[in-house]
């Protein structure tokens, strides 16, 4: 088992900048490639960024690439995703998720962290 922990949301004006933080606890979390997604109000769930076990290969949707950038500290057991030039688009539940086997379905998510943008 794998538990993920958001954190780092909030209320933040158009332009602004916050940095989420996934905390994971349980098994290596070296093993566990890691993706951020979001929904936002009326939305379905979409992928976000995801980042691989080395933290060697990141990936982007085309809505965040250029504004967003996920990271790795394995020492901390810990995924982070630094979000800058917020929209209020931007608005959502943001969920840290990891999987073992990629490609293959997330087996692990946390229960996520409230983002607002405001305009």
């Amino acid at each position: 088992q794998v538990q993920l922990v958001e954190s780092g949301g909030g209320l933040v004006q158009a332009g602004g900048s916050l940095r989420l933080s996934c905390a994971a606890s349980g098994r290596t979390f070296s093993n566990y490639a890691i993706g951020w997604f979001r929904q936002g109000p009326g939305k379905e769930r979409e992928f976000v960024a995801r980042i691989t076990r080395s933290g060697g290969i990141t990936t982007y949707a085309d809505s965040v690439k250029g504004r967003f950038t996920i990271s790795r500290d394995n020492a901390k057991n810990t995924v982070y995703l630094q979000m800058n030039s917020l929209k209020p688009e931007d608005t959502a539940v943001y969920y840290c998720a990891a999987r073992r086997v990629v490609p293959g379905p997330y087996d692990y998510w946390g229960q996520g962290t409230q983002v607002t943008v405001s305009s």
